[in-house]
Order: C-alpha cells, then structure tokens, then sequence
C-alpha cells in the first residue's frame, strides 16, 4: 500500500519510520550498520540528497531532498524493503512513515541529531555513532 502525499521529490523532506511495534531492533550494532550502508547503496539507484539521518534502536529519521522523476514512496518503498532483505529478519516496520515539509531545515537537522542524546543514547550529538552527525558518513550540505 503506498502513501498518498501532495508532494514527491524537489522539497526538503523530514521522514520518520518506525521499526515494527517500536522494537529495538537497530540496537544491534550489525543492524544499525546495515541501516546506515542501505541507506547510502541507495543513493545509487534512486539518487536523492541526504543532509542527515540519524538511525534509533525502534526508529529512523532522515532529512532529504529527492529529485524528480523519483519519489518518497519509491525511495522508502526501496528502502524498507532492502533492508528487511539484508538483515534478513521480518516484519521490520510498521507499514506506513512520517512524511513533514520543515519550515527551517537548521531545526530539523539539529531536532535528528540531538535525538539520541535526548533518550540517554549518547553524551552528545557527534558521539552518537548511527548518526549523521557523527561525522562518519558523507551529506549534502542544506543551503
């Protein structure tokens, strides 16, 4: 079942998707691994711009731009379903996410990154190690 949503691509996007009855299931460093690369092999088959994510033990955010002709339901569609493949575990999610258009993707961006320190995951922001803030992983940066 797809979302229905009055925009698809070209607009910073704010997603959120739950992993199935909030398990914690990224609590398990191979999983939260696994997330964070599927999420960047990704970009090489439905190009989009990537300005943070951070990856919860029950949940996921992601701050994105998606070009046309491709779309937030083909990407979470692609999304979900090749990690629920690559980790081999299911049902993964809850069927639907959290689509939000910010008005100041600078909020947004720092809202996902203090997620983890917000719950006692992490010190601060760029210890989290699933994060984007981390410094690990390559973003787009917001303009």
């Amino acid at each position: 079942m797809t979302q229905r949503h009055p925009f698809h691509n070209d607009v910073l996007m704010f997603v959120t998707t739950n992993t199935k009855n909030r398990r914690p299931t990224f609590a398990n460093p191979a999983y939260a691994f696994e997330a964070v690369d599927c999420l960047y092999r990704l970009q090489g088959i439905h190009p989009f711009f990537l300005f943070g994510f951070v990856i919860m033990p029950d949940h996921c955010h992601f701050l994105l731009n998606i070009p046309a002709p491709y779309t937030i339901s083909q990407l979470m569609n692609s999304y979900k379903t090749g990690l629920t493949f690559d980790i081999g575990i299911g049902p993964l999610w809850q069927p639907r996410y959290d689509l939000r258009v910010p008005d100041d993707g600078w909020s947004t961006l720092r809202y996902i990154h203090e997620n983890p320190v917000k719950v006692g995951l992490a010190a601060s922001a760029d210890a989290y190690r699933w994060s984007s803030a981390s410094g690990k992983y390559d973003v787009s940066v917001l303009s």
